[in-house]
């Protein structure tokens, strides 16, 4: 995965538009892919879980969605606060004209062609069936048909996973770094943002080693923090190619397992957290929020953005999945924040 990065960037440099154009192709189908799959790894993974953890699993499902949803109102306030004092100070006025290079330089940037592969139900559809179905069968004995159903589903999905996901992932990330690169050559906005993204990075750490201190606090394994938080940089790593939590499940779910969760716990907590649990999607739609609303000069205050914040943790969970999908699930929210 770093190796993908590394060369996405530097070839930026030196490849010809049309290949670049060759990479956004195979982006556009895998993330096509990605969106397919995501929902039956929710499901897949989800329900044989629920199903598995038995009667707990309606008080196990209660306490994760509620500290889940509180951590990220959590995040969302305080990257509201931290923006609020820290960009006044680094955000400069956008120039009218970078908007219209940006566009000009996505449109050179389009897939030749992409494949529809429309999901067979959404996120949050995938979400309450598997809850529908994990709560429902965990009454039913370990043997049943409808549990061994559901095992056997999860198999397919992970071989799914494991036999066509993650290989072709390295060049996914490869495609994205490089497109990334080249758009920041032609747009140049990205000097613009790069202290903002500075600080927002410095929030994830926070936040992360906050959360961790935790864990090490109720870890049967280790109890370094940042021990944990190393088992963890394959994940995070994997989210910072893919830009997405969901894609990046089978990753995390086998360095939680690593970190000494038990399976049965991180395969009920994982799939789920990856759609509701989104404090670093939160943190950086709020803080770009800011960012933008300075930039073009427009007022905002604290009570608009608790309104804002509140939203915002909700329609996040109905996001896609899928590379950017958190962006465009709050797109309404956001513009209505910003120009409503």
């Amino acid at each position: 995965i770093i190796l993908a990065m590394c060369l996405g960037i530097g070839a930026a440099y030196i490849f010809p538009l049309w290949t670049v154009r060759i990479f956004e192709t195979f982006n556009a189908i895998f993330s096509q892919l990605l969106g397919f799959v995501i929902p039956l790894i929710i499901l897949g993974f989800v329900a044989a879980a629920i199903a598995e953890v038995g009667k707990k699993a309606g008080k196990m499902l209660l306490a994760t969605v509620v500290i889940a949803y509180t951590a990220t109102l959590c995040a969302g306030f305080g990257s509201y606060l931290v923006s609020d004092a820290i960009f006044p100070a680094i955000v400069q006025p956008l120039n009218g004209n970078i908007a219209a290079v940006a566009g000009e330089a996505s449109t050179k940037l389009e897939p030749y062609f992409t494949i529809e592969m429309p999901a067979l139900m959404s996120v949050m559809t995938a979400l309450i069936t598997a809850f529908v179905i994990g709560i429902g069968s965990a009454s039913f004995n370990a043997d049943s048909a409808i549990r061994r159903l559901l095992n056997e589903f999860r198999t397919i999905v992970t071989g799914l996973i494991s036999k066509v996901v993650i290989p072709l992932l390295p060049i996914y990330i490869f495609g994205i770094f490089l497109n990334m690169t080249v758009a920041g050559q032609v747009a140049g906005i990205m000097q613009t943002f790069a202290s903002i993204i500075a600080v927002i990075f410095a929030m994830h750490i926070v936040v992360l080693l906050f959360q961790f201190t935790i864990a090490a606090f109720f870890s049967r394994g280790s109890r370094n923090p940042l021990r944990l938080l190393g088992t963890m940089m394959p994940a995070y790593f994997t989210a910072l190619g893919t830009q997405s939590s969901a894609a990046t499940i089978p990753v995390t779910l086998r360095q939680t397992i690593k970190m000494g969760v038990a399976p049965e716990t991180a395969g009920f907590t994982v799939p789920l957290c990856a759609t509701i649990h989104m404090s670093g999607s939160v943190m950086k739609i709020v803080a770009c929020s800011v960012a933008l609303m300075l930039a073009t000069g427009i007022p905002y205050d604290f009570e608009m953005f608790t309104g804002f914040i509140f939203m915002l943790g909700i329609t996040i969970v109905a996001a896609p999945g899928i590379p950017g999908g958190a962006i465009m699930a709050s797109a309404l929210i956001i513009y209505g924040l910003v120009w409503g």
